[in-house]
């Protein structure tokens, strides 16, 4: 039987991943990932049949005519994620393991799945998906010193990092290619010494994040602030990382980082006030390319005419103070 992994190209996909197969080698299995916002993964196996198919980390009401098609064709498939997902198949070819909790990612999930067995690349994946407080909490239950805390919170961080762009073009390393590499090492301080590439990662997120040092709202109220980006490479690959920062720096605002699209489009995200991690999913499903999950959300495309739209119903979804 083929065996095909599926999962988002960010932190939480790849390190979701990584201790599924430390768990539960396959090797030579089909990889099928993307940039972080190419989430319909499961389009490209269309014709697959009689396979194992795992998911990770990707909606699945944004996947579900896809995935019922493979349940057609008689695949079985483990599907983890933390998403919204609206009304989960019943299906005896699909083991769902869904939680959309806003203090869960997906790599919690399959932590939680294998009793902690490899908890550390856990802590890495909350790390990248925002969740300091939660990874802290389980790395203080693993003892981590303050040093081996900064080293997974890097990989997360420097993993999302390399996930966000509009095409494969924008990131640095392919996330096949990152989970590969990953995948040789069962410890990640191990990795985090030995991968050559985690310079070029480190090297290319200070200069962007330095870019992106002179950037203000160009909406603000004390409820959240919104933020315009320029059209450029940098700016495709911070687009992530710089909602998650704004959000660290004032946990009492939502925020909104929106990019330039060549078609005239916005790639947009979004982040809840950190002191209550809710309403991001709500505002971005009012969108047709919008979903996410109810910290962390995003618009795939937002049209240039529904763009005063947008910001009329941020400020509503997150009110004044």
């Amino acid at each position: 039987m083929a065996q095909i992994d599926v999962f988002n190209g960010d932190a939480d996909g790849i390190c979701a991943l990584q201790q599924l197969r430390l768990h539960t080698p396959r090797p030579g299995a089909r990889l099928i990932t993307g940039v972080k916002r190419d989430i319909a993964l499961l389009d490209r196996l269309d014709g697959v049949s009689d396979s194992r198919i795992t998911v990770l980390d990707i909606s699945l009401e944004s996947n579900r005519q896809a995935l019922l098609h493979l349940l057609d064709n008689n695949n079985h498939i483990v599907y983890i994620d933390h998403h919204y997902s609206g009304e989960v198949p019943t299906s005896p070819l699909l083991a769902a393991h869904i939680n959309p909790s806003p203090q869960l990612c997906t790599s919690l999930i399959v932590d939680q799945l294998l009793g902690g067995a490899h908890r550390a690349w856990a802590i890495a994946g909350a790390f990248g998906d925002g969740l300091d407080e939660v990874a802290r909490t389980l790395a203080d239950l693993l003892a981590l010193s303050t040093e081996q805390q900064q080293v997974l919170n890097e990989i997360g961080v420097l993993f999302n990092y390399n996930s966000y762009g509009l095409t494969l073009d924008d990131l640095f390393i392919h996330p096949a290619d990152l989970f590969r590499a990953v995948n040789r090492f069962s410890d990640p301080f191990h990795f985090h010494a030995a991968y050559p590439r985690l310079e070029q990662l480190r090297q290319g997120y200070a200069e962007d994040m330095d870019r992106a040092a002179c950037l203000k709202p160009a909406h603000a109220y004390s409820g959240g602030r919104i933020f315009l980006l320029p059209e450029a490479p940098w700016a495709r690959r911070v687009i992530g990382i710089l909602a998650s920062r704004y959000s660290r720096e004032h946990p009492q605002l939502a925020h909104a980082v929106l990019l330039p699209r060549p078609d005239e489009s916005y790639l947009v995200s979004v982040r809840a006030p950190l002191t209550n991690r809710h309403g991001a999913d709500t505002l971005c499903r009012q969108f047709a390319t919008g979903g996410g999950r109810t910290a962390s959300a995003g618009i795939n495309q937002l049209p240039q005419q529904e763009l005063d739209q947008f910001i009329r119903a941020f400020s509503r979804q997150f009110p004044a103070l």
